[in-house]
């Protein structure tokens, strides 16, 4: 069997979907996300997989750091979507709350993270912590 997605999406069972049926082809294939939550879930899981080029080609031009450096030293635990608000077409917000810990601390990142649809692809934009 194969990975469980770091995103932890379920299936209509309630089963988490694999890696490869969730996350990978935006990750590995160049897929467009189909919309802002699978982009939040996507961008999640390059965190937890390390992965800053996709971080940085999946934030909007305006908002894009020159560059990022990831902390080696967290440890991703779980994603919890709290929310997702669509504001039309092309605009949508997903709440969500990440758990990692650093140190040996747990952490907890809740976020109300802001999505656009550019050119027919969804982008991040920003966030504000809740």
């Amino acid at each position: 069997m194969s990975q469980p997605c770091p995103c932890g999406r379920l299936n209509a069972r309630g089963r988490p979907l694999a890696f490869e049926n969730c996350c990978a082809p935006y990750l590995d294939h160049g897929v467009d996300a189909p919309d802002a939550e699978s982009l939040m879930r996507s961008r999640y899981s390059a965190f937890v997989l390390e992965r800053p080029a996709y971080l940085l080609a999946s934030w909007h031009a305006t908002t894009r750091p020159p560059e990022l450096t990831l902390d080696p030293g967290i440890k991703w635990l779980g994603l919890a979507i709290k929310g997702v608000k669509s504001i039309d077409a092309d605009h949508a917000e997903v709440a969500f709350v990440a758990r990692s810990r650093v140190g040996g601390r747990g952490q907890r990142l809740e976020e109300r993270s802001r999505f656009v649809r550019d050119d027919g692809r969804w982008l991040y934009i920003d966030g504000e912590i809740v």
